[in-house]
């Protein structure tokens, strides 16, 4: 087992519950220690003490979700023969779809404070042939720019049927 995963009802579970719905629902910029620390019932120094910091925080649990979200894709363009667009725009329509069940829009469409390997693109370009490859970052782009707009309001179906538009597809 590995050992960031919380006891169900500690404070480090509160936390990480807590803050999964605050930054999807404001995003990691707005969203302030104090208040945090008082929606998951403890201190602010419980927060440091188990993440360090709020970004320590946001991080743990941006990267669990992008793990859960590159796992599914792994499988859906394995499921269509691994490589070229059709295994692109399965994976990247499971990822959608995933996302949004995971209620994560904001939280994986938003920008990473972090500086670091984007794990969709990665995934995406094993996918893509080699003189493709910087594709991945235009293809990531549109499916958090996707995940971006059912995070502002505009309805999930309609975000799908726009990124299948933006993958050459019209939903057939």
């Amino acid at each position: 087992m590995q050992g960031w995963i919380p006891v169900p009802g500690s404070a480090k579970a509160r936390l990480i519950e807590a803050a999964t719905h605050h930054f999807e629902w404001a995003g990691f910029e707005a969203v302030n220690v104090t208040e945090l620390a008082a929606k998951a019932g403890v201190t602010t120094g419980a927060l440091y003490h188990h993440f360090g910091s709020k970004l320590g925080l946001y991080t743990l649990i941006r990267g669990d979700l992008e793990q859960r979200i590159t796992d599914r894709m792994e499988g859906a363009a394995a499921s269509i023969g691994e490589h070229g667009r059709p295994a692109v725009r399965a994976a990247l329509l499971v990822a959608f779809d995933a996302a949004v069940r995971f209620d994560a829009c904001r939280l994986l469409g938003e920008p990473t404070p972090t500086d670091r390997p984007d794990p969709i693109q990665s995934t995406l370009r094993s996918f893509l042939p080699e003189h493709l490859a910087s594709a991945a970052t235009v293809l990531a782009a549109a499916w958090r720019a996707a995940l971006l707009s059912v995070a502002d309001g505009v309805t999930s179906a309609a975000a799908r049927t726009a990124l299948q538009y933006a993958l050459m597809g019209d939903g057939d």
